[in-house]
């Protein structure tokens, strides 16, 4: 796989996801995100090239749909999504999440 910047920075967090693959449901980790992307956990494998929709309860007790992520990468149970499809109100909400981390951490990501 050939070396790739990311557009967006990724933001560590713990909160809980469903994943859904075709006819298969999993439950699992998000470990990090950022605009266009997910890095989670699970119960269900997935496969590189595999599309799923997600529903995640991020921090700050916002619940978010994710219609469309294509799987990245696969390591052992963890993998990598790009986000493909998300409604544009959901999208304005991460972006909200992120800059509430941000603010909580001090960081600058200007």
């Amino acid at each position: 796989m050939p070396f790739m910047v990311r557009l967006y920075q990724r933001f560590p967090v713990y909160c809980s996801v469903t994943y859904h693959a075709g006819l298969f449901q999993g439950q699992g980790t998000v470990w990090n995100f950022s605009l266009s992307g997910w890095k989670l956990s699970g119960d269900v494998p997935l496969q590189v090239g595999q599309t799923c929709a997600l529903t995640v309860n991020l921090p700050i007790d916002e619940r978010i749909v994710v219609a469309t992520a294509i799987v990245r990468w696969v390591r052992g149970q963890e993998f990598g999504l790009e986000t493909l499809a998300i409604e544009k109100q959901t999208h304005s909400r991460v972006e909200h999440v992120i800059k509430r981390l941000v603010e909580e951490s001090g960081e600058n990501i200007e």
